[in-house]
């Protein structure tokens, strides 16, 4: 069994024993390439390869699977898989899992409120200012609390809910919830209060973003919504860089609309080094760590080694997101019979 690791810097960095267990189940390979590779230059890196654990680079194409004949799962190390064409996948007989949200809910709950808390008390800017010995401009960080706010959070997953949980019940917030996939009743049950997307853009104080990316929200807030909102508005997406249309972002940061964006996703990344948002004194912009926590980064790597050591014995893993592939004749993993 040959295992490429394709463009992840953190799997098995941290955890040698969960490295050592997969190095029994087969050889591993760090693959890096261009996150704008194409399907064939992609299938030919790979192509010995018989599982794969990906990033949310490159993109797994309809190309790539149809030229991989080798390939039995694609493992992805994080919640979203947007990046992967599944019913590419599943007419190849190609496995698809993910780490669940409940896996990473915390970690990426905790960052947003942190970018939450730092947009609202200006702390970065504070301690930029005692590093240039600034310490009498004080007076320029005067902030916001957070208790009693009204907070629109958009997404009712895993971490959605539970950053409905946290708002509500450790600092008093109304929060507003715009899910249409989610049930009322378990919006209502968590602390939020279901409402349409335009309601909560016009009443909310702070907005943050948890939703996953279809081709349905690209670009899920875009002028017309950044219109919707508020004066003075905080943003905050700890989710997918395309939720958002950058050059609105721009204009409504420039007129005041959105005072402060904290942002852990950009929508192509990593950004170019003449990325507007690098310039832009109103944005917290920090590289894709939401999930990176010890605790959550462990588990992650964990479920990986887990699907694979699935995969070599016969066994369906977990978190199968194209489970289509089951009942199909070219599945290409060998069921272990019972």
């Amino acid at each position: 069994m040959r295992i490429g690791i394709v463009n992840s810097s953190t799997f098995l960095l941290y955890f040698p024993h969960l490295e050592e267990r997969l190095r029994r189940r087969g050889e591993i390979e760090r693959i890096w390439v261009d996150k704008n590779i194409s399907g064939r230059e992609l299938a030919e890196r790979t192509k010995d390869c018989d599982c794969i654990v990906a990033s949310v680079t490159p993109r797994y194409t309809e190309e790539f699977f149809h030229l991989h004949d080798r390939l039995k799962l694609i493992s992805r190390h994080g919640a979203g898989y947007d990046n992967v064409d599944l019913s590419a996948a599943t007419r190849q007989g190609v496995l698809v899992t993910r780490v669940s949200g409940e896996e990473e809910k915390d970690a990426v709950a905790e960052l947003a409120l942190t970018l939450i808390l730092d947009s609202l008390r200006k702390t970065p800017f504070a301690y930029q200012a005692v590093r240039e010995k600034r310490w009498m401009d004080r007076k320029d960080f005067v902030g916001r609390e957070l208790r009693g706010k009204r907070v629109g959070v958009i997404g009712m997953g895993r971490i959605g809910s539970r950053m409905v949980e946290i708002l509500r019940k450790g600092f008093d917030c109304e929060v507003l919830v715009y899910d249409p996939g989610a049930e009322e009743e378990r919006i209502i049950d968590k602390g939020g209060i279901p409402v349409t997307l335009e309601e909560l853009l016009s009443r909310s104080d702070i907005i943050t973003l948890h939703a996953s990316l279809t081709s349905e929200n690209y670009h899920l807030l875009g002028e017309r919504e950044f219109s919707l909102m508020k004066e003075g508005v905080v943003l905050v997406n700890t989710a997918r860089g395309e939720l958002l249309e950058e050059k609105a972002l721009l204009k409504a940061l420039e007129e005041g609309k959105v005072e402060m964006a904290g942002l852990d996703v950009v929508e192509n990344e990593p950004p170019s080094p003449d990325h507007p948002f690098l310039r832009e004194k109103k944005i917290l912009l920090l590289p894709h760590i939401a999930a990176y926590t010890r605790e959550t980064l462990e588990r992650m790597d964990r479920k990986i080694v887990e699907d694979i050591e699935a995969v070599v014995e016969g066994r369906i893993p977990r978190e199968v997101i194209n489970p289509e592939v089951l009942s199909l004749p070219q599945l290409r993993i060998r069921k272990k019979r019972d």
